[in-house]
């Protein structure tokens, strides 16, 4: 079980990545660019920041 320091610690981590991935969006999205993903049965497509925010 983990312990309550090593929690917080995850959940600080956890915090600071969505906020880095919600500026990346907000960065791209302005200037009219877009995302790379790879869905789940392996295709990869190119789609505008615009629609994950």
């Amino acid at each position: 079980m983990p312990t309550k320091e090593y929690q917080e610690s995850m959940e600080r981590i956890v915090r600071g990545l969505e906020l880095a991935e919600r500026e990346m969006l907000e960065a791209k999205a302005k200037n009219d660019e877009n995302v790379i993903v790879c869905q789940e049965d392996g295709v990869i497509r190119s789609i505008p920041a615009s629609n994950f925010l």
